[in-house]
């Protein structure tokens, strides 16, 4: 029987239909390189600043006051008569953008209430016909970022509660988007992209687009503008960067381009009149360490301002902006065109970036404990620390920093350590050493980390590699690869040191039995109505006081919505156990309080059902099962024994032996569509043989 298709040195097969910006392209290079940009929300809501009827509207977002205040569709587009924002100075906060230290400028064009802020044929429902001010707003924006030269990009929302045939306002925001609606949105991106100059990113956002619709709008951005960057809340995984849920950052780095898009109040982006803003070196503080915690994750920083009612910047807003810029200009060689933190781990002491042989240490206030820095950097050598008053001692592999006390004292205005080593500083990638006579799995793993989504509160952050550093005084001649059916033909990449293999998985049948008998299992709804929410499994209810015993698969649910299967499985000896998982749109199995796996189903399917492989100890496990339902009328959660099924196998001898210590493997997935999208590669264990 053929056990392995190819094996070669060299990775073959391109990812089908991947949407992966070009990494080469300059306006990609450029918006990686630049990291810190303004969002404007400016739109007819302004005028509002937060009330309506004379009373503050608490709940929600300003900009969508519309929908939290219920107000009806005639009387907002009544207040599109009173819209005469005489103050508004696009040169202004261009000049604004640029003292921040800001590389461009993000524009709403559109918001979700539909009022276009630029001259449209597709309605009259606009800045130019439907007010007293008759100013295009994007036009006076593009020009002045062009005179500024700063780069121009456009927010556009996919959802409009004004056009007649969308979907009214719901809940949240993530409605579908009908045919007409589609038709409306394409014929308005056109007109951006065909009368406003080169626009370098286009910021869709909220709606639930179907596979073939986000790809049309992908391509049509594409056609018009080769190089404008497309955000990730399109949706259905075609994007050029990721962005995260507001004000949100990953808990890790993303191996794709991302973004961070933060408001300087978490509870609105547009103006609110009433707004409880503070002191300005707190904010300045705050904004400053999110800017470097996101750059330090390899991230863009989207910092958002939201003009008055007249069209002024809001006082506070300004002087707070112009302190980051004060400070950027002192240490902006730590921010821009730098490359993230080669350590997979975060410190307390602050964040890590690096450019080239450089490494800027950027503190964030709070002292260590004994005032000092350790740094593990293998097969580095400190040529000179340019930062004055930092005592540097330790030996290869550690190094140590004694850092003043002093230089913890302004948080709003950051102190940066720079380090020069022999050679270019690289990740380390996986940094625990697993012996090699261990199994590799899920569990001693390093992963990788992409952004997958449907739309934005369906999405996740994916695991698209596994990552292992081996030792032990070994030499290994082949690999072996254990998993189940549904690995069963699939088309992974093993890489083993320097040689990278693309293998078909066989249906060879491994000779081992599994011994496990899940216990009663049981089944509630659990609060959160996102998939990527934070969870927290080790204060989770386990008991699930409300849960009653499964009986059916099959749960009546609302659009949204989390439900938990939980089990105790009961091992008489340590070994694999085979688990029948039952999910809806997207599934995470949690392994005695760790998850092992979490990914996004099939768009719009229902019913899904997956092998989960585990390797446990003797005794009860609690294994967890979290369904979550989109939009279907019927969920499914459930958790079987499907210790009747196989295990399979795949044996790789390689061209050589080569020795266990230090050597690096790596697994990730040759047939999933997208590099974005989890490989689903967790029931894959590997021996070293």
């Amino acid at each position: 029987m053929r056990k392995v298709l190819l094996i070669s040195a060299i990775l073959f097969g391109a990812i089908a239909q991947s949407y992966a910006y070009d990494a080469d392209n300059q306006s990609y290079k450029r918006w990686r390189d630049d990291k810190f940009s303004m969002f404007v929300h400016f739109g007819l809501y302004s005028h509002l600043g937060g009330v309506w009827d004379g009373e503050p509207v608490r709940s929600g977002y300003s900009e969508q006051i519309q929908s939290f205040a219920g107000i009806f569709s005639d009387w907002y587009g009544a207040v599109a008569r009173e819209f005469n924002p005489e103050s508004f100075d696009a040169a202004d906060i261009a000049r604004l953008a640029e003292e921040a230290g800001m590389r461009s400028i993000v524009f709403t064009s559109k918001h979700h209430d539909g009022f276009c802020m630029f001259d449209t044929a597709t309605t009259s429902y606009n800045s130019v016909d439907a007010t007293p001010a008759s100013r295009d707003y994007v036009r006076e924006m593009s020009e002045a970022c062009a005179e500024a030269g700063i780069r121009f990009g456009l927010y556009f929302s996919l959802i409009d509660w004004h056009y007649p045939y969308a979907y009214p306002i719901s809940s949240h925001n993530a409605d579908f988007v009908t045919e007409q609606h589609h038709q409306l949105n394409k014929a308005q991106v056109r007109e951006l992209l065909t009368s406003y100059g080169p626009v370098s990113e286009l910021w869709f956002d909220m709606g639930s687009l179907s596979p073939e619709q986000s790809r049309e709008l992908y391509d049509l951005v594409k056609e018009l503008q080769p190089n404008c960057l497309v955000s990730g809340r399109l949706g259905n995984d075609v994007y050029d960067f990721a962005v995260m849920a507001d004000n949100r950052l990953p808990d890790q780095q993303l191996h794709a381009p991302w973004q961070s898009a933060a408001s300087m109040f978490p509870e609105t982006w547009s103006w609110r009149s009433w707004q409880q803003r503070g002191e300005v070196p707190v904010k300045v503080a705050e904004k400053i360490r999110s800017l470097t915690d996101v750059v330090a994750g390899g991230g863009n920083y989207l910092l958002n301002i939201g003009p008055q009612a007249d069209g002024s910047v809001v006082p506070f807003e300004r002087e707070v902006l112009l302190a980051m810029g004060q400070w950027l200009d002192a240490n902006g060689d730590a921010v821009y065109e730098t490359s993230p933190s080669p350590f997979r781990r975060r410190s307390d002491w602050g964040v890590v970036t690096v450019k080239d042989r450089c490494m800027y240490l950027i503190l964030n206030g709070k002292y260590p404990d004994d005032g000092k820095i350790a740094l593990q950097m293998p097969g580095y050598s400190l040529i000179t620390c340019h930062t004055d008053g930092v005592g540097v001692s330790g030996s290869a592999p550690e190094l140590i920093l004694e850092v003043p006390e002093s230089f913890y004292g302004r948080p709003d205005s950051p102190e940066v350590i720079r380090l020069e080593f022999d050679r270019p500083v690289r990740p380390f990638g996986a940094e625990n050493v697993v012996a090699s006579g261990e199994t590799l799995s899920w569990e001693n793993s390093t992963p990788d980390y992409s952004y997958s989504c449907f739309d934005y509160y369906s999405n996740y952050r994916s695991t698209v590699a596994y990552n292992w550093l081996v030792g032990g005084k070994k030499k290994v001649r082949k690999v072996e690869l254990l998993y189940t059916s549904d690995e069963v033909g699939r088309k992974i990449v093993l890489e083993v040191g320097q040689r990278r293999m693309c293998v078909e998985l066989s249906e060879e049948v491994a000779d081992l039995s599994f011994q496990s008998v899940p216990g009663e299992v049981r089944r509630s709804r659990i609060r959160g109505g996102v998939f990527d929410g934070p969870q927290s499994w080790d204060n989770f209810d386990w008991s699930l006081p409300e849960a009653v015993p499964v009986e059916d698969q099959a749960i009546a649910s609302h659009p949204f919505t989390n439900y938990v299967a939980v089990a105790d499985v009961e091992m008489r000896k340590e070994g694999y156990a085979l688990l029948n998982v039952v999910s809806g749109n997207g599934v995470e199995v949690i392994v005695n309080g760790r998850t092992m796996m979490k990914h996004l189903n099939a768009y719009r399917s229902c019913r899904n059902e997956e092998n989960v492989l585990l390797y446990l100890p003797k005794g009860v496990s609690r294994v967890a099962v979290r369904s979550y339902n989109r939009f279907e009328d019927t969920a499914f959660c459930a958790l079987e024994d499907a210790s009747g099924r196989s295990l399979y196998r795949t044996c790789i001898e390689l061209p050589e032996a080569v020795w266990a210590d230090g050597l690096r493997l790596k697994l990730s997935a040759d047939d999933i569509g997208s590099e974005h999208r989890d490989c689903r590669l967790h029931n894959i264990r590997i021996n070293l043989k």
